[in-house]
């Protein structure tokens, strides 16, 4: 059990570092700003560097702005070939960039919706973009 005194001093390091960066739930618009704010700068400090000493209060505030924007902020349904065609466009490239998933025709199967995208094309497709495979889905 905590002594009073480490219970007033976890207080007090609680207020500070609440006054620092918020991490604890997203109420509303303005503490979401702030925290939205405060997740940039850390990603700017900390990268994707697993080992930087702030990286667990980056990830934790990646966390509840998440969820905040899961919330408040759905994100529209889309197919993976959307993200595909979204992808492409963003790259500028067509159907004969995507080589590694198949040929020219198989390509534009998929993007017709002629085919669905399959395990091994939606590995190869979160490699070459550096996204979650999850993304196609």
């Amino acid at each position: 059990m905590m002594s009073s005194i480490a219970t007033q001093e976890l207080a007090q390091t609680w207020g500070k570092l609440q006054s620092l960066a918020p991490v604890s739930a997203i109420h509303n618009e303005r503490q979401y700003n702030r925290a939205l704010e405060t997740l940039h700068r850390l990603l700017d400090i900390v990268g994707d560097d697993e080992n930087h000493p702030l990286y667990e209060l980056l990830d934790t505030l990646g966390t509840l702005v998440h969820t905040y924007e899961e919330t408040y902020y759905p994100a529209p349904a889309v197919t993976g070939i959307e993200v595909l065609k979204y992808l492409m466009e963003e790259h500028q490239l067509d159907s004969l960039n995507l080589s590694e998933i198949g040929n020219e025709g198989l390509v534009s199967d998929l993007l017709t919706g002629t085919r669905d995208l399959s395990v091994p094309e939606i590995r190869i497709l979160s490699r070459r973009f550096g996204i979650s495979p999850a993304t196609f889905i």
